[in-house]
């Protein structure tokens, strides 16, 4: 009998010891290592520099690195350092952003991606990785090089000009704790592309919110359909475009959106708080002959931890529709809300636009050397379209124009206080604008000459401290001292090897620094910055910088111009 319970105990033992042997079988997977169909290898994910994709394209295998445990998944990006090559044999080198991958595996894990041999179509990218873009929507989506996927192959690129077909998209920040922060960017310049939105930098569009996550969502540049793209990173909490559900149905499994098309006026939400106003311009591509530099920030939380609403709108047209000689650069800073500057910026514009088309006015530009009716006109013309009873906003525009002999001409016109000057060719500060405070020089004396000059300690109408302005038409019917007409600078000739620049701001900026102050800062940043690409957009920042340092109360908006310069660039704001 004891022999017989022994050799039973034995019998269990063998078998479990079986049953455990099979189990670590199959969880090792040991036939991996002989299939000659199938290989495994193991991915550093911040080394992730080549397209998983079939071996037809010449993948080189055999390569195994391990995921560091302190690495952090959350918002793992590459930066893009090239372009695909062309297809060769012996492998292909590719180094390009890839989707956020923090949603699929644990931190700490190894992140194995499985790659077959077996035909283009069964090929996923990376079974770990779960990612529901095809590897050809995921290349379509995330391609901003001159390679096209044809099939599933790639091919040399199809050579096309592209660069008649620029779209400019800017993004706004409408609410949320982020309101006011703003991003911009051409399609043309791929070295920004893709733009990331999410809570944590290096994000391109950083909302501070925590219902945002690090990386939230994407948007590119479809260069096959020519249009901007949207897609939901994975995110926790799901992005809607004009109230409609993009991110994955399944919202806990961190998987991509599908791209949706963006139009311009669409609303992206983030989370449930922070919305995107979406604003796309297209034109053909017309590099500006100048530097152009642009930087805002409403400066929300300078008032004692008060929000700040923003309120200045800026914006810049080179050439104009119908008159490829001329460009507009304009600052409008409303009061009372946004609306009326909003309208302002995109209503004069179009004005100084449809005047222009007229041959004969363009000549008499030319000849005279002069644009005062054409300015005149556009605010009058402005004035009369806008239909705010109670909002109203400063208005200041350059007007830009060359004269085919590599000579430009500017000239200013301005009501309110967001001022421009400009440092002209020997080097003498010009003041373009003139101040419309109720209590400046100017307006004293145009009240004095109506008959109805200020009492004795008055510094406002109506309770505003300006006394010109576009809009506020019910203060206009309650004082006849208020108007719309504006101040109009003589035209200044410009040489651009002389090295003249011009600086539009709200008065966020003149508010601390002098206009003085303010040359002395941009010829200090352009000894700087001279020999960069972008000069022109680091100055503004640079300026910007500084009024935030100076602790400034008020939203701040620079354009800044810079005659001694060839380029165009795209500014992208944080």
């Amino acid at each position: 009998m004891t022999m017989t319970m022994l050799d039973s105990i034995v019998g269990f033992l063998l078998l479990m010891l079986l049953l455990i042997l099979l189990i670590i079988l199959i969880a090792c997977k040991p036939w991996r290592f002989f299939s000659s169909s199938s290989r495994s290898r193991t991915i550093k994910a911040g080394e992730l520099e080549r397209p998983l994709v079939a071996d037809d394209v010449g993948i080189s295998r055999n390569q195994s690195n391990e995921l560091p445990r302190d690495y952090d998944l959350e918002g793992a990006r590459v930066q893009n350092e090239g372009h695909f090559r062309s297809p060769r044999t012996h492998g292909l080198v590719h180094k390009q952003r890839l989707p956020n991958v923090s949603s699929h595996i644990t931190q700490g894990d190894s992140l194995v991606l499985d790659l077959t041999s077996d035909p283009p179509e069964d090929v996923l990218v990376g079974q770990t990785l779960k990612n529901p873009f095809s590897p050809e929507q995921l290349a379509e989506f995330l391609k901003h090089g001159r390679q096209r996927l044809v099939g599933d192959k790639l091919q040399e690129p199809v050579h096309k000009d592209i660069l008649d077909q620029r779209s400019c998209l800017t993004l706004e920040v409408t609410s949320g704790p982020s309101l006011g922060v703003r991003c911009s960017a051409q399609s043309t310049n791929t070295s920004r592309l893709p733009l990331t939105l999410g809570r944590v930098s290096p994000s391109d569009l950083v909302l501070k919110d925590s219902e945002v996550s690090g990386k939230h969502a994407m948007i590119n540049w479809n260069l096959n359909k020519l249009k901007w793209e949207l897609a939901d990173m994975g995110s926790l909490n799901g992005t809607l475009l004009n109230s409609q559900p993009i991110n994955h149905p399944d919202s806990g499994s961190r998987h991509w959106g599908d791209p949706i098309e963006l139009a311009s006026g669409d609303i992206i939400t983030l989370g449930t708080t922070s919305t995107v106003s979406v604003h796309i311009t297209s034109q053909t591509e017309q590099q500006i002959p100048f530097g152009v530099g642009v930087a805002s920030d409403p400066m929300a939380l300078r008032r004692g931890g008060k929000k700040l609403a923003m309120e200045d709108v800026y914006y810049y047209h080179w050439p104009l529709p119908g008159a490829d000689q001329f460009g507009l650069f304009g600052i409008c800073d409303g009061h009372g809300g946004a609306e009326a500057a909003k309208s302002a910026s995109k209503i004069l514009p179009e004005m100084v636009a449809a005047i222009l088309l007229d041959s004969l006015t363009r000549e008499r530009v030319f000849s005279h050397c002069d644009a005062s009716d054409v300015l005149r006109d556009a605010f009058s013309q402005t004035e009369a379209r806008m239909d705010h009873y109670y909002e109203g906003c400063t208005a200041t525009v350059l007007l830009v124009w060359a004269d085919g002999e590599e000579n430009f001409f500017a000239q200013c016109a301005n009501v309110g206080d967001s001022d421009c000057v400009m440092n002209s060719v020997d080097g003498k500060q010009i003041k373009m604008t003139e101040d419309h405070k109720v209590i400046s020089y100017s307006e004293k004396l145009r009240f004095k000459e109506t008959g109805k000059p200020l009492k004795e300690g008055e510094t406002r109408l109506c309770g505003l401290n300006l006394a010109r302005m576009l809009g506020d038409k019910f203060l206009k019917q309650q004082d006849s001292r208020f108007s719309s007409e504006p101040y109009i600078s003589q035209a200044v000739r410009i040489n651009q090897s002389s090295g003249a620049f011009a600086l539009l701001a709200s008065d966020g900026l003149w508010d601390v620094i002098s206009m003085k102050k303010a040359t002395q800062l941009v010829l200090q940043a352009r000894e700087r910055h001279s020999r960069e690409e972008n000069s022109a957009e680091k100055i503004a920042n640079f300026l910007l910088s500084e009024a935030r340092t100076l602790r400034t109360k008020d939203n701040t908006s620079i354009i800044f111009l810079d005659f001694d310069f060839s380029g165009v660039s795209c500014k992208v704001e944080s």
